[in-house]
């Protein structure tokens, strides 16, 4: 029998139309080759704070506090246990005495069951107070994400900068190689002294030496920063993407006052300490109120049944809990002190980073403002006075220097800017500023 062109036999012996196959492979080659296109992951600033609300250990850590809280919150509500007893008195020590009538007229059996009635609005006293503290551990997790997410940022910007430097001392060392190598006709030609070839030669060394070093840095820059919004969420070779530029800001501080005021969670946290230290102290009056513990049991003696009620209430005549209730009175005054403290340091957090600002943008200004340009024009001039003979070699790798230091300065500026910028953000308590 001729084979079947279109028929291929499978490991079970099985045969699978080819087609099949052929449908598979355009079915998944496209999202092969779309990754593969793809190229390393590009992570966003927006996108790395998100991994690192989403896969931070240590915010995930912090998390759990609310929900240790929370069983806390089931625990205070539950009502006390009843409590069951039973005894069965005076039995024989001889065999021959185990019997029905001895054991009915001479022996005793008791059982019983008793419960403590909470007086004073305990429990639910208890539930409030767990609930505003779960209240304050949910805006102090919440003040962990915001200074996380300013460590995250300024992490960013670091491997920016780095990769920044990494661009420029790219630029450099390829345009500067190229003047090596005419430097190094010219000398074995004779035009060029071997005193002039070397100081071209040393400096060039330099230029390779800041490569090296901004290679390192953004190595080191990316670590940290997958360190710190999860090592698992991004892979190995991915790299941060998106505009490392001047971004100004045009808010006054009053407004960014205001504003810090209503979004600062560690604000809304001392506030919650206030209402918490409120309900431990109306929970501690309502312990102080005396509890009532009833019982009833039923009893056999000597052939007669019985039932017993009782009921007990401690005098509160020298404990009515009249220490933690004067200690909970104070720990009010303390967290109302404790408030005003961070009303007080979230103003000031507002004033240096809006000052800092300020000052770094008027940095970055003078810059832009035309030293940029100023400093490649002067190395551009005397780099062609040189080469035809109108300078000094000295001159001509000074302005060169000179250079790579203002646009190296530029950059470290730019950097303070914007982590400048992110303090801001972060002490005011949200990213998107007026």
């Amino acid at each position: 029998m001729k084979p079947n062109p279109f028929i291929f036999s499978s490991r079970n012996g099985r045969s699978l139309p080819v087609a099949c196959a052929l449908l598979a492979c355009v079915l998944v080659m496209p999202g092969f080759l779309r990754a593969q296109a793809q190229g390393p992951v590009k992570v966003s600033l927006d996108d790395a704070i998100q991994l690192a609300l989403k896969h931070n250990h240590t915010l995930l850590a912090a998390q759990t506090t609310i929900l240790q809280d929370q069983a806390l919150e089931v625990q205070a509500n539950l009502r006390p246990n009843p409590t069951f007893f039973a005894d069965w008195e005076y039995l024989p020590l001889t065999a021959n005495e185990w019997n029905t009538t001895y054991l009915h007229d001479e022996t005793e059996a008791d059982a019983g069951l008793s419960y403590l009635f909470e007086r004073g609005k305990k429990r639910q006293h208890r539930l409030q107070a767990a609930q505003d503290v779960t209240a304050q551990a949910r805006s102090l997790v919440a003040d962990n994400e915001r200074t996380l997410t300013f460590n995250v940022a300024s992490q960013f910007f670091n491997v920016q900068l780095a990769e920044s430097t990494l661009d420029l001392a790219t630029l450099d060392v390829n345009s500067f190689q190229k003047t090596v190598d005419i430097s190094e006709y010219q000398y074995k030609i004779g035009g060029m002294s071997e005193g002039d070839f070397l100081a071209i030669k040393l400096q060039l060394l330099q230029y390779q030496t800041d490569y090296e070093q901004a290679i390192l840095a953004k190595d080191q820059g990316l670590d940290d920063l997958r360190n710190m919004i999860g090592y698992e969420s991004v892979p190995a070779d991915y790299d941060v993407a998106g505009p490392f530029d001047y971004e100004p800001l045009k808010a006054n501080m009053e407004d960014l006052q205001i504003k810090a005021l209503q979004n600062r969670p560690d604000l809304r946290a001392a506030e919650q300490g206030i209402t918490a230290a409120i309900s431990q102290w109306e929970l501690q009056k309502a312990e102080g109120k005396v509890d009532v513990t009833g019982q009833g049991n039923y009893s056999h003696v000597n052939s007669i049944n019985a039932f017993s009620i009782y009921v007990s209430v401690p005098l509160p005549i020298f404990n009515r809990n009249q220490g933690n209730i004067a200690q909970a009175r104070y720990a009010i005054t303390q967290s109302q002190e404790q408030q005003r403290g961070t009303n007080q340091q979230v103003l000031t957090d507002v004033h240096d980073a809006y000052v800092g600002l300020k000052e770094n943008d008027r940095i970055v200004v003078l810059y832009r403002s035309g030293y940029l340009d100023a400093a490649v024009r002067a190395r551009d001039i005397e780099k062609f006075a040189y080469e035809h003979g109108g300078a000094a070699l000295l001159d001509w790798l000074n302005a060169e220097r000179t250079y790579r230091v203002t646009e190296l300065a530029y950059r470290q500026s730019l950097y303070s800017y914007l982590t400048a910028l992110e303090q801001l953000r972060e002490a005011v308590g949200t990213r998107s500023l007026p």
